[in-house]
Order: C-alpha cells, then sequence, then structure tokens
C-alpha cells in the first residue's frame, strides 16, 4: 500500500484537481478496488475468453484484477477516478516493470465506451489487454511493444451508461450513451472555438480523464467508439461550427491523415470507405478516414483537447455500424480491429525524441517547449526532460526554447521511415542582464517583420483583424468588449497558444492603444505586433516562448470614434482626441483622490468590465505626444504635480525601464526637444503625478480595482505622424514590445490549493509583508505577483482558512513559483469518516440539488434567463391599477397564488403581499421564506414595477420552464420525506409599502423629495423599532402592517428594492453597530450586485451621492446613510432575517422608456436570491420521543440567534466557509458544533427509531462547484444530560466544500470517557 499511497499523492498534485479528494477518502477506507490490485481479492485464475458475452462493471472488474495480479512483471491496475454513480474508471498499465516510471518509453493509450451505449470499444479493449499479457514472451513483436512502450488502456470511460444500454440496440435509442447526469462526454470538454462550459460536478468522469492527460503527458492516442466504420481526425469543430462538410485542419494535418491511415488500412471493412451502416447506406469515406468537422461538428470533444491541452495526439475509430451488437458478432469485431489496433500503437515510435538537460548542471529544465519550424503547434518535455514528436518523413528544423535558456535549434534533421531519430538537446542558463534584453538576435534579424505600414481606418482595421483571426486560428481569438458611442466594436486580439479561455498558471497581459483617437501611432503599432506575433510563430523562439507561455491581449483601439474624425499629420492638436460625447476616457474613470462627476462613458464601462473579467497581470496604455513610460500614481490628493507613490512603486519603475531602455531613444530622457526643450525624464521613465496631475486616468483604476499593474507609454513626439514615418517607430518600439511583455514572468507566482483535497482557492488574498497591495487568486486558485528581486515575506488566506506565510527569494529574470496549501479551520477530527453503509438519496433531491448547482454556477442563469423571455408593456401604475394587477395574477394562477393584505395606509390603501408558493395560503414552517420589498419611498417606484414583473415573470413561467417550476414550487409527493418538501418556496412579494407616497411622486424627477414619506410626513424607513423605550410616538399604519408582517412570519431572507443608487447594502443602517455574520450579509448582497451587468463595477453612475467606487457594487448600509428606524434594522433584530436593500438606479423616477431595461438588468440578480434561499445550514430540533422542539436557540459564530418554528425547524443563510453552530434548548445541555461547513441543500435523513432524548439533524451542503458522492457517512455526538436518564445526540452530515466533496464526521472533542462516537447505521 505505501506505493499506492504515493501514487495517490502524486495524483492530488494534478493541475485539474477538482475531484482528487475521492481518491484519499477511498485509500482512506483500505478500498480493494483501489490502487495495487495485484493485492485484491480475486481469483489467481481468470477464465477462458469465449468472446461471446459483455463484462458488466462488476465481472469487468474481477476479470481486469485478475489479469493484474497473474501478470505482475507487465501489468499494473489503477483507476483515474469515479463516474457519477461511483463506478472506478479502471485503467490498466501495461509494459515492463509496470510499477516503476517510465523513462525513455513513450507513454500511449486507447480510451473506450466513452458514450455507454457503443459497447464493442469496451470489450475488444479488454481482449487487446489479454492478448498483449498472453502473448508477451511468446511473440517478438508483442514483446519488443510491450517492453519499449507504456501502454495504458482505458476500456470503460462511461461504466454507468453501459449498465442503462441494452444489447442489440444499434442505433441508441434506448439510452445509455450519456453519464448518469445526462450529459455527453465527448461534448464536455475545454473547446478552442466554444466557450460553453459545463458544471464539472455534472461531469466527474471528464474531469478525471483531463487530469490524467495532463499528469501523464501522452505522445499518442485512440477515442474508441461505434455507429459507422471510419477513422476520424482533428480538428472536431471549426470557428463556424458549420453542421458539416466544413474541413478543420489542425498544424498536424498531415501527421493525423497518415495515423488514421495506418489504422484504417489495417482493418479489412474500414479501408474501403463503404462501411454500409444500414441506417445510412450511401455514406462513404474516402480511404476510410474523415477530418471530423469535415464529417459532423463536435464541440468540446475530447481528441481536439488531447492535442491542444495535453502533448498527445489522439484519433477517433468508429469500430462498427451497431452501437451495441449482439455479443455473438464480439469474435468478428476483435477480428476485424487487432492488426489495427496493435499497427495504431507502434507509430507511437515515429519521428524525433531525445532528452533536454541543463548545459552547467546537468539538471532538466521543466517544460522546455520543443518547436518544429512551419508547424504551428509545439509539445513540451516530460518530467526527465525527454520529448517524443511524432513526424511524417522529412527534413526539419528544431528548436528547443526554456524561460532562462539561450534557445537551441538544430537544422536540416532528417527524419526517415520506422523508428524516431534520437535528437538530444543541451541548453544553456543566460547569464547576464545583456543577454536577457536580447535574446538570440540574430533571430531577430531573421525574423519576419511587419509588411503593412499604413494608418487603418476602422474597416480597414477590423479586415486586417479578422484576417489575421482567420488565417491563424491556432493562435488567436478575436472578441469585442463592447461598442463605442457610435456603436464601433471595441475590438481584442488575443495571441496565445490556447487563446479562447485562461490556463492555469498561464499569466494574462494586455495592450490598450489609441485610447485618445488621435494617438494613432499605438494603433498602428498593435497592429504590427499581432502580424509580427502571427508570422513568427513556430519558427522564432522568443515569440514562441511568449506565444506559448502567454496569453497576449491586444485592443488596438480603445476609442475608435475619435480615430475617425482625426487627421493626420496633427503634430499636438486635439481634434478626435475625446469620444464622441466630447469626454476624454482618460479622465473618465473612478479615481481614488478625486470625485470624478462626468457620466461614464461606454467605452470607459466596457473596459471596467473587461478588466473585472479577466485576471490581467500586467498591462500598458498607449499613447503619443512624448516619449516616455508613464507609472502610478497618475494624481494625488491635492491635485498637485508632486511624485504620488504607489506601494508597488519599485515594481513600477522597473518594468517601465524595461520597456525605456529597449528604445533607443526613450531612454535617453530628452524627448521631442523641438516641441517641448525643457523635458527630461532620468532613464525614459516617470511618475505620473510627478511629470502632470491626471485624474480618473486608467492606469490607476486598474491597479486599486484589479490585480494588474498598468503603465502609460507615450511613444512619439507626434501625434498623427504620416504614413511614411510608420517604419521607424516599429523599428524603434519593437525589442521593447517584446521585453515589456516578458516582464510579465518576473516576481512569484503559483496556486492556492486546500491542504486536504487539493482543490484550488478562488480570490485568496496573497499580501506581501510591507507592500500595502493585496491581490488575489483568479477562479482556478492561480496568481501572478510583479517583486522586484529580494526576498519577501509572503501570505496566503482565505475565508475559512488558516493563514500561510513562505519566504521567497526573487531573482531578476525569473519567476519564482511559490504555492500555498492552506489548512480549513475545521478540527482534524473532522476529517475522516466513519465507516458504515452509505444513506441513500430520493432522485427527485438529487435532481434538486443538481439543479440549484447549475444554477450556481457557469452559465447556469444566463440560460434560464435566456430561456424565460416573456412580453411585457413596461409602465408605471399608480395604486389602484396596481391592486387590479395582483387580483388579476390570483385569479389566471390560483393554485399558486394568494394576496395578503397587510393593512392600510394613511391615506387608506391596501399594502398587498402576495404569495406563491404550491400551497398558498397555509403555514409550511419546513419551507424557506423569502421577502421582496419594495416602495418604501414613495419617490422611487421602480422597485414597485419590477417586483410587478418578477411576480407574473414567476407565474407565467411556472409549468413551462422546467427549472422555474422545480425552483419555486417543485413537486410534492404525499409519500417523500418530509425534509425533501422543504426545498419548495414560500415566496412573498411586498411591491409597495408606501402607496400613499408613491400617487405623490412625479414620474422623470430623478432626485426629487416629493412622495419619499407617507401622508404624515415620515419617512417609514426610519419609524420601525421594536423596543417601545426607542419610540416616542405610535408607529405609522404602514410602519406597523410590516412590523406585523415581519414577525408573523419566519423569513430566511429579504430583499428590499430603492433608487437613487446603483449598490447592494447589508445590514445595519445604525451608525453605530458591531454586526454580527458581516461576511454572510455581505455575501449576500455580492451574490446580486454579481449578477448585476454593472452594479459589480462599483461604479454609482450618480454624481449626487459623493461616492463614485464601491468595491464590488457592495456596502455597509451605515457607510452609505446612517440612519435609526430602519426596515432592515428591524428585520435583524426583532425578524431575525438578514434583509439587503438594493439601489437600482441613480434616477429615482425615471421615465417609463427606461424599464424595460431596468428589469433586464435585474431579472438575474433577483433569480439568483431564489437559488440563494436554498443555500445555508437548515435543520430540525426533537425530544427523545421525536417530537419537535420549538423555540430551542440555535446560535450561529457565536452572535446569530435563530429560533426554531413549528416542527423544531430552522435555517439560516451563510456565506461559503466554516462556522460554529450551537445549540441551546431549556433543560438540556448547551451542544456546540465546530467547523461546520455551510450548505447549500439539504438531504434529511431519517432518525434512528432508537434515538432518544433532543436530537438537534442537520445536513450541511456547500456548495456550488461540488460533484455528487456516493459515499457520504455521517456520526453521532453522544453526551450526557443534565438528568441522567436521557442521552442528547447531536447529527451533522458533512456533504461539500466550494470545489470538492468532503467525507465530513463531527467527531467528540471533550474529553469525557463516557462520551462515545457511533457510526451511522440508517
Amino acid at each position: 500500500m505505501v506505493a499506492n499511497w504515493e501514487h495517490v499523492s502524486m495524483t492530488l498534485k494534478l493541475r485539474v484537481s477538482l475531484f482528487a479528494f475521492l481518491f484519499l477518502f477511498v485509500v482512506s477506507l483500505g478500498d480493494d478496488r483501489l490502487l495495487g490490485t495485484r493485492s485484491a481479492r480475486a481469483s489467481t485464475e481468470e477464465a477462458v475468453e469465449t468472446y461471446d458475452i459483455y463484462y458488466n462493471y462488476n465481472e469487468l472488474t474481477k476479470r481486469l484484477q485478475s489479469l493484474a495480479q497473474k501478470y505482475p512483471h507487465i501489468a499494473n491496475l489503477s483507476t483515474v477516478g469515479q463516474s457519477v454513480e461511483g463506478r472506478q474508471l479502471w485503467v490498466m498499465r501495461i509494459t515492463r516493470d509496470p510499477d516503476r516510471k517510465s523513462l525513455g518509453k513513450p507513454k500511449f493509450k486507447y480510451v473506450g465506451n466513452m458514450h455507454g451505449d457503443e459497447t464493442v470499444s469496451r470489450q475488444v479493449l479488454v481482449y487487446l489487454v489479454e492478448y498483449l499479457l498472453t502473448k508477451y514472451g511468446e511473440e517478438e513483436r508483442i514483446t519488443e511493444l510491450v517492453n519499449s512502450t507504456d501502454i495504458y488502456i482505458m476500456p470503460s470511460m462511461n461504466p454507468d451508461g453501459f449498465e442503462k444500454s441494452t444489447e442489440g440496440d444499434c442505433s441508441g435509442d434506448h439510452g445509455g450513451r450519456n453519464n448518469a447526469n445526462n450529459k455527453d462526454l465527448n461534448r464536455s470538454f475545454p473547446d478552442q472555438f466554444d466557450k460553453a462550459t459545463v458544471d464539472p460536478a455534472n461531469i466527474p468522469e471528464v474531469m478525471a480523464v483531463m487530469r490524467w492527460i495532463q499528469e501523464k503527458k501522452f505522445v499518442l492516442s485512440g477515442n474508441l467508439h461505434g455507429g459507422t466504420v471510419v477513422a476520424s481526425y482533428p480538428f472536431d469543430d471549426s470557428a463556424s461550427h458549420n453542421q458539416e462538410g466544413h474541413y478543420s485542419p489542425s498544424a498536424d494535418d498531415g501527421l493525423f491523415r497518415h495515423l488514421a491511415l495506418v489504422y484504417s488500412q489495417n482493418h479489412p471493412v474500414m479501408k474501403t470507405g463503404k462501411p454500409h451502416c444500414p441506417d445510412m447506406p450511401e455514406e462513404t469515406f474516402k480511404d476510410g478516414i474523415t477530418n471530423g468537422a469535415a464529417w459532423y461538428d463536435v464541440p468540446g470533444g475530447m481528441q481536439d483537447y488531447n492535442y491542444i491541452h495535453g502533448n498527445c495526439l489522439e484519433i477517433t475509430m468508429e469500430l462498427s455500424c451497431c452501437k451495441y451488437p449482439f455479443a455473438s458478432e464480439l469474435q468478428r469485431e476483435w477480428d476485424l480491429n487487432k492488426e489495427s489496433l496493435l499497427a495504431y500503437i507502434e507509430q507511437v515510435h515515429i519521428g524525433v525524441r531525445g532528452y533536454v538537460k541543463d548545459a552547467v548542471s546537468g539538471a532538466v529544465p521543466s517544460n522546455v517547449s520543443i518547436v518544429v519550424a512551419g508547424v504551428r503547434h509545439n509539445l513540451t518535455t516530460g518530467e526527465y526532460g525527454d520529448y517524443y514528436r511524432l513526424l511524417l518523413p522529412g527534413t526539419y528544423n528544431i528548436t528547443a526554447v526554456a524561460p532562462g535558456y539561450i534557445s537551441v535549434t538544430v537544422s536540416s534533421v532528417e527524419v526517415s521511415e520506422g523508428k524516431a531519430k534520437e535528437l538530444n538537446f543541451t541548453l544553456t542558463p543566460v547569464v547576464s542582464e545583456a543577454v536577457v534584453t536580447s535574446v538570440s538576435p540574430t533571430s531577430h534579424q531573421l525574423a519576419n517583420q511587419p509588411q503593412e505600414f499604413r494608418h487603418h481606418n476602422y474597416a480597414d482595421m477590423e479586415l486586417f483583424l479578422r484576417k489575421y483571426s482567420s488565417e491563424f486560428p491556432s493562435i488567436t481569438h478575436l472578441y469585442s468588449i463592447g461598442q463605442s458611442v457610435e456603436k464601433r466594436e471595441l475590438y481584442v486580439m488575443v495571441i496565445s497558444d490556447n487563446p479562447v479561455t485562461h490556463e492555469h498558471g498561464e499569466p494574462e497581459f494586455k495592450y490598450v492603444a489609441n485610447m485618445h483617437g488621435n494617438e494613432v501611432v499605438g494603433r498602428e503599432l498593435m497592429l504590427n505586433l499581432i502580424e509580427y506575433l502571427c508570422r513568427n510563430y513556430g519558427t522564432d523562439p522568443e515569440v514562441t516562448e511568449l506565444v506559448n507561455n502567454t496569453r497576449i491581449h491586444i485592443m488596438p483601439s480603445m476609442n475608435p470614434d475619435g480615430y475617425e474624425v482625426a487627421e493626420e499629420g496633427d503634430t499636438n492638436g486635439y481634434k478626435g482626441r475625446n469620444n464622441t460625447n466630447n469626454f476624454d476616457l482618460n479622465r473618465n474613470f473612478p479615481d481614488q483622490f478625486a470625485n470624478i462627476t462626468e457620466p461614464r462613458q461606454p467605452e470607459t464601462k466596457a473596459a471596467m468590465k473587461w478588466l473585472k473579467s479577466i485576471p490581467f497581470v500586467l498591462s500598458a496604455n498607449l499613447h503619443g505626444g512624448s516619449l516616455v513610460v508613464n507609472y502610478p500614481f497618475d494624481d494625488d490628493k491635492d491635485g498637485n504635480s508632486y511624485y504620488s507613490k504607489s506601494p508597488d512603486d519599485e515594481v513600477f519603475q522597473q518594468v517601465s525601464r524595461a520597456y525605456s531602455q529597449e528604445n533607443p531613444l526613450m531612454h535617453q530622457g530628452h524627448p521631442c526637444e523641438d516641441l517641448y526643450p525643457n523635458d527630461y525624464f532620468k532613464d525614459g521613465i516617470t511618475n505620473g503625478a510627478q511629470w502632470y496631475s491626471v485624474p480618473g486616468g486608467m492606469q490607476d483604476w486598474n491597479y486599486i480595482n484589479t490585480n494588474c499593474f498598468e503603465v502609460t507609454i507615450e511613444l512619439s513626439c507626434v501625434k498623427y505622424p504620416l504614413a511614411k514615418d510608420l517604419p521607424k517607430y516599429w523599428d524603434q518600439n519593437r525589442r521593447s514590445l517584446l521585453q515589456f511583455i516578458h516582464q510579465v514572468h518576473t516576481g512569484v507566482k503559483g496556486t492556492v490549493s486546500d491542504m486536504w483535497d487539493g482543490r484550488r482557492i478562488p480570490n485568496a488574498t496573497i499580501s506581501v509583508e510591507k507592500i500595502n497591495h493585496k491581490i488575489t487568486t483568479a477562479q482556478t486558485g492561480d496568481y501572478w505577483r510583479l517583486l522586484v528581486p529580494g526576498t519577501y515575506t509572503i501570505t496566503a488566506s482565505a475565508h475559512g482558512y488558516k493563514p500561510v506565510t513562505i519566504y521567497a527569494t526573487v531573482s531578476k529574470d525569473r519567476v519564482e513559483v511559490v504555492d500555498f496549501r492552506l489548512t480549513s479551520v475545521r478540527s482534524e477530527g473532522n476529517r475522516h469518516s466513519s465507516s458504515g453503509p452509505r444513506p441513500t438519496q430520493n432522485p427527485s433531491e438529487k435532481e434538486f440539488q443538481s439543479l440549484i448547482k447549475e444554477l450556481s454556477v457557469g452559465q447556469g442563469l444566463d440560460e434560464l434567463v435566456k430561456n424565460t423571455a416573456t412580453e411585457s408593456n413596461f409602465r408605471y401604475r399608480p395604486s389602484k391599477e396596481m391592486s387590479a394587477f395582483l387580483r388579476g395574477l390570483t385569479l389566471n394562477f390560483p393554485h399558486i397564488t394568494y394576496l395578503h393584505s397587510l393593512g392600510q395606509s394613511v391615506e387608506y390603501r391596501t399594502i398587498w403581499a402576495l404569495e406563491i408558493s404550491n400551497k398558498p395560503g397555509e403555514s409550511e414552517p419546513s419551507k424557506p421564506n423569502i421577502r421582496f420589498v419594495a416602495g418604501i419611498h414613495g419617490n422611487a417606484p421602480v422597485g414597485t414595477e419590477l417586483l410587478l414583473e418578477f411576480a407574473a415573470f414567476l407565474c407565467i413561467n411556472y409549468g413551462k420552464n422546467p427549472a422555474i417550476t422545480k425552483l419555486v414550487l417543485a413537486l410534492r409527493e404525499p409519500k417523500l420525506d418530509l425534509f425533501l418538501n422543504e426545498h419548495l418556496t414560500r415566496i412573498f412579494i411586498v411591491p409597495s409599502v408606501n402607496p400613499d407616497g408613491r400617487e405623490q411622486a412625479v414620474e422623470k424627477q430623478c432626485k426629487s423629495t416629493q412622495g419619499l414619506t407617507n401622508a404624515r410626513g415620515k419617512d417609514l424607513d426610519t419609524d420601525f423599532f421594536g423596543n417601545a423605550s426607542q419610540r416616542l410616538v405610535d408607529p405609522q399604519p404602514e410602519t406597523r402592517a410590516m412590523m406585523n408582517f415581519i414577525q408573523s412570519h419566519r423569513f430566511t431572507l429579504s430583499v428590499a428594492l430603492d433608487g437613487g443608487a446603483l449598490v447592494a447594502t447589508y445590514p445595519y443602517d445604525k451608525p453605530v453597530q458591531t454586526v454580527d455574520n458581516e461576511g454572510t450579509l455581505k455575501y449576500l448582497a455580492t451574490v446580486y450586485a454579481s449578477n448585476h451587468p454593472k452594479m459589480h463595477l462599483g461604479n454609482t453612475e450618480c454624481s449626487n451621492n459623493g461616492q463614485s467606487n464601491i468595491p464590488d457594487g457592495v456596502m455597509r448600509a451605515a457607510e452609505r446613510q446612517s440612519h435609526l428606524g430602519s426596515m432592515k434594522d428591524f428585520n435583524m433584530d426583532f425578524g431575525h432575517c438578514p434583509e439587503i436593500t438594493v439601489y437600482t438606479g441613480c434616477c429615482l423616477f425615471p421615465p417609463a422608456e427606461q424599464l424595460a431595461t431596468l428589469w433586464t438588468e435585474n431579472k438575474k440578480s433577483l433569480l439568483s436570491m431564489l437559488v440563494e434561499i436554498h443555500k445555508g445550514v437548515r435543520g430540525i430540533v426533537r425530544d427523545k420521543s421525536g417530537k419537535p422542539v420549538v423555540g430551542a436557540i440555535v446560535i450561529l459564530n457565536g452572535g446569530v440567534r435563530l429560533f426554531t418554528v413549528e416542527g423544531g425547524y430552522f435555517h439560516a443563510l451563510l456565506a461559503p466557509g466554516t462556522h460554529n453552530i450551537e445549540a441551546v434548548a431549556e433543560g438540556y445541555q448547551q451542544q456546540s458544533i465546530h467547523n461546520a461547513k455551510s450548505c447549500m441543500h439539504i438531504l434529511f435523513l431519517p432518525t434512528a427509531a432508537t434515538m432518544t432524548a433532543l436530537v438537534v439533524t442537520a445536513c450541511i451542503i456547500w456548495c456550488v462547484c461540488a460533484a455528487k458522492s456516493n459515499r457520504q457517512k455521517d456520526g453521532f455526538h453522544r453526551l450526557r444530560q443534565h438528568r441522567d436518564d436521557y442521552d442528547d445526540e447531536v447529527r451533522l452530515t458533512s456533504m461539500g466544500s466550494k470545489k470538492s466533496l468532503l467525507a465530513h464526521e463531527f467527531q467528540d472533542e471533550s474529553e469525557s470517557d463516557e462520551e462515545t462516537l457511533y457510526a451511522n447505521k440508517i
């Protein structure tokens, strides 16, 4: 088991570690099905193969275990992960000495049964395993193949689907193709052309295989399917996604055709190209092969993922017309495919192979890129510096490229047929700054230089970008971040070896040009740079290294409108500088020192959203009018021209000099002597504010609000030079542009992950001692922190984890890797799971959990919003019409709505509350109750109209949209457990608290206070006092109605809509108040803001509120406008319910024409609140007889108190992380549960009949990305009560953390000998 444990530990280090916990979990239980199966309880002799039966999962497992036990010298059985339903994804490794790491052997793999109902591959691969093992030592060909190749065979990637399939089903009509979550595994891999993603929790098989691919660095692979007879090769889809007929070649197209032909030409049927399948008798494939996309478009396929992300060339083999033929056909299928299977494995030995080592130390440089000239696809070396580059016979120039080393090129390498040619590289480390700043100068002289030197107007620029995007699809991705005032696209070109998505560990870099429309040199240089990088990728080592290791974003023009009116020859003018609305975009960003009152421009908004969406590390903003690199800060609190130092002043100086010193004119420091003779900038750099103050600049906003370090580079004395002068600007700046990109690879980088399960932690904070500037990790837990050389104390921290501090020394010329593994603050005793059978889970329950997860990650809510569009004629409704509208909903939807009258206003208008539920009007304490409230201020009626539309939206989509139906009302079956029914939601909508004020308010009055108060002139949001001692007069009738409503219903969450700002606030409104559970309250507000397209940017867009830059669009209410007697504070103190207030826009009473836009902006956020209501922690308290205990106190984190209601229920929302829960009931000893994980959704586990006394039952689940587990453990904590004849039991079940499932058992932490831990026997 020692070797097995080491293997598991290695697995936890994979780049994709979402489900790595499962390995450790099962090993900890001593599961004999896992690694080391030679010690498994298997028969020492396997049955004789008959070739006429299919093996189900159990039979397959036994047979593979038996073979591994019989042939231990050449076979080792392991698992790479589990399916949705907990079946192992078995892999048989076949090579000499399979327990050792292979040195000098290329890795090969076959994967079968990816579609569960395509079964021939599953059996054929079992036969291949048997053939290789039994013929080893008997047949020379097989012996040599096994000795020289590291072979991995996975008979079934979708064992769950296979178990559901039906023998004889040729067309797949009976199901089984997809996994148990109904996901097509061959449409679920990351795709270069398609941004669509699948929730990782729904595809554990894909995640496991991705980890496997990344770890092993396979050289060649085959993916076996069924449904016709053909060999298909990459690419499987294209950018256009034509359904069929679009040939999508890879950079290795010729090689892939050869590999496909090797398989097809050794297959008697396939080579004819005429499979004669009954369903498509006329379908033919020339030579039995086809390009995947030319056949039909398959986004998210595994073979393309292997090629783009895994170093591995893979083709797909379709083996039979019938997907699941009768077993009597298996002998024939084996005979047809045996020679093809063997011949294809032998192709792993063609081309070039070798090792790369350090010329000085002899050590192995990591991830050296092997570049073949003329082939725009590189691979990297393995753990021992070995590489295997498959190539067709021919003559090649091959280069080895590694950061920190001088690249080496071997020219005229002759590759012949047969065994691979050996070609070793020895790389010399760079030893001086001169070498670093001028990497391989000869290569630049030989590099392809840009040919297009002219001024490009918008149409010309657009065609240029589309041309290069089309010509170089494997390394480019063209997208737009938004539009200008005149609706021109703000284009960005990405250049990288993985251009479409963020690649873990690879930094994001950007250049932005032409922010001032008449400063055009940067615009043309960016087009030159795009051409240069594309034309030289794969041939120039420096370019290849940068593109392979950096995701480079280039925006040629941020102000395309201004450019169109600017004039060539303009030296220092202003025509075209500003945007169409005549605003300077570089004075338009929120500022830390100044209040920017100008309206935020569409170009600015688009840029802010863009910068928040991608984890940029380094950036430059390219301008004109001088020759200097300008670094933060650009202004100071006094607005004067003094040096305004940022916390990272040394870093900014370093990256600025990296640019200026490569520019032959800039570094001299005397720019533009004819225009500005007195200007001098030492080393060609300057602090922005010291030069002149620029409030509202983009570079400072980058630094303060994102992880990105940005400088501003002035490229030319003349703002709009003549076209004939453009070549000289490229010559002056070419080296600077490249060298500045290199700076993104300095400082430290790494990954922050969970110590226990290896999952990566997003939004963790990285802080450096003595530098007051923190950065955060990206969504995959990776970070980059630019630093100058030196030794630093670096700390990583995250909510729910213990901070970790590491000392790191940063060198000058390369990035240091500093990984952090954080330990959760939960006790170590809670890490281990007790043994015992897993509890069952109702299918409806699992379906609901899956729904909540899907709506919480990725595009889940976006898809719901897109699929639930409703026609509406927006207008403002006076009180009488609003009442009629609400009554109309109850008449049209009587089974799901009920209209409550809460009371009347001063002028006797009714205050309505519409309930939406499956049993409206009936009290059901187990349901989570959510309240939406608006109109407490009558002069802000937008919220009223949004809630009326929201109510209609829910009612109309009930029964039509499955997600809405399940989310809001679910399905109720009387025989299901009571806890299952608590997933039903009771929604209360109070559209207008102050109907009298609404009648007084006037449309199109953005700042008027008319209608703010009720008819007696009282601001109702200052009238909520729960203690009589705080009251001098009786409450207003509207206030009394709401107070009674709040206290008569145990609400779980309240969302109030108001106006006059664009921000979400959380309790308290009181000016002085310690906030218990502030993390959760802020989290809830953040959920709303993050789902709003504008709010999360943190720009209120309001000139009258004094706040212009609010982080994430969320703030504590008292910081905005503190006051006493608010509805929010009353909710917290007397309703024991969190309330967030959402300010939907700057204008209090905007024109009715704007309501449709406001609804679109808020719809997703409102739905997100319905998702949140099903998270948190929920439970029940019972006495020894099983009777619910009402009035027990549940204390969260030592502060927030909840009271159990009818049925003994309690429910509290909690932020992601760990929390302490205490339960107190009169006559019982206080019970404490420490380090409990917050939950997403409850699974009820019935209380055992033999248990007695007070029972607190809570099921705790977090998280939107968690996988479903087939092993859930829970434990009982037995304590003594005050009276000796009772036992108290506290039971909780933990079912996950933010990205992986954690088996969790709450252990007894006391020292009493009488306290015992029991296993759950349910």
